[in-house]
């Protein structure tokens, strides 16, 4: 079943650039509660990473505790955490971006980047959530779904909300990424 799985999952990910019409990472969002806006490309292009769709009031917030301790191991070694606050399910990230920064900060000492909130489903997903989803075939089903991305920019996983960030698994297939040389950079 496993391996009928991956075929799968091999086939979307081959077709995903098709899908999407230009990179994954190719995108611009702004930092939380912030002006500045990062092309993710430019600024993690190469690095392992791990894309969290967020919300304050779930059951999955203490989450964020286990993502910034994995944040802090391992981005010395070319990996980041990237967090987007969604409101998408029962309204649970109902907060300003202000608010959403504030808490993240002062209950969970976050500091990991987050972005600004944003919509993992529906009419309005945003074209990150909508390339992730169609790469993975695996769109979130509530807060906390994790992706994670290999050095090259392909999606190689997605996981629901019940896996932990330190999940034996997850955390053995980012270690396994992280093995791999970070591509040299064009331009």
């Amino acid at each position: 079943m496993k391996k009928l799985m991956f075929v799968a999952l091999a086939g979307l990910l081959a077709a995903a650039p098709a899908l999407s019409g230009k990179a994954l990472l190719d995108q611009n969002y702004r930092r939380l509660a912030g002006k500045e806006v990062v092309n993710l490309q430019r600024a993690y292009g190469g690095d392992v990473l791990l894309v969290v769709n967020t919300a304050s009031k779930c059951g999955f917030t203490p989450q964020y505790e286990a993502l910034e301790a994995m944040h802090a191991k391992y981005k010395d070694r070319g990996f980041a955490v990237l967090g987007f606050p969604s409101n998408d399910f029962m309204g649970q990230e109902p907060g300003s971006e202000k608010q959403i920064q504030e808490f993240c900060t002062l209950t969970y000492g976050v500091k990991f980047p987050m972005f600004e909130k944003v919509h993992v489903k529906g009419d309005a997903v945003t074209p990150f959530y909508r390339q992730l989803t169609a790469a993975t075939g695996d769109a979130p089903g509530w807060n906390f779904h994790k992706y994670l991305i290999d050095r090259n920019g392909k999606v190689v996983a997605s996981y629901g909300s019940r896996t932990k960030p330190d999940d034996p698994e997850l955390v053995a297939k980012l270690e396994s990424l992280m093995a791999a040389p970070r591509p040299a950079k064009k331009g």
